[in-house]
């Protein structure tokens, strides 16, 4: 029995034209590797911080376009004198296929406690990276 394809082509073309029109992407940006460092070339891969380090966060994105968004926002989940799942910071940063550097730092000492880097990429959650403030 021979079918036609063609109906199926229009069907899969109808559908990617109208997630592109409600704002969806077809992007292919993945995120291959993110890690928390103590040092700003990222060798030194930590999940552990004091209270005066500068928290330095690396995303290494493949198959982006250079207009891929990629946004970190810093969290203290659980830290002393700081009210639960306080967002610190968030950045966003224009990105292609490369490893983007973010950096945290703070004129007074950290609060002790439990945080986390939540990433996102494209306005979508990616990954979280969860760390300790001792």
């Amino acid at each position: 029995m021979k079918t036609n394809k063609l109906p199926i082509i229009f069907a899969i073309v109808a559908l990617a034209v109208s997630a592109l029109a409600c704002g969806g992407t077809l992007s292919t940006a993945k995120i291959n590797d993110a890690w928390l460092a103590s040092d700003t070339e990222g060798n030194n891969r930590t999940t552990t911080f004091a209270q005066s380090d500068t928290m330095n966060l690396f995303v290494d994105l493949a198959n982006a376009p250079d207009d891929t968004d990629v946004k970190v926002s810093w969290i203290a989940v659980d830290a002393e004198g700081v009210d639960p799942n306080y967002v610190i910071n968030e950045t966003n940063y224009a990105a292609g296929s490369e490893t983007v550097h973010f950096d945290l730092s703070n004129e007074s000492l950290w609060p002790v406690g439990s945080c986390k880097a939540d990433i996102y990429l494209n306005g979508t959650l990616d990954r979280s990276l969860t760390f300790e403030v001792q």
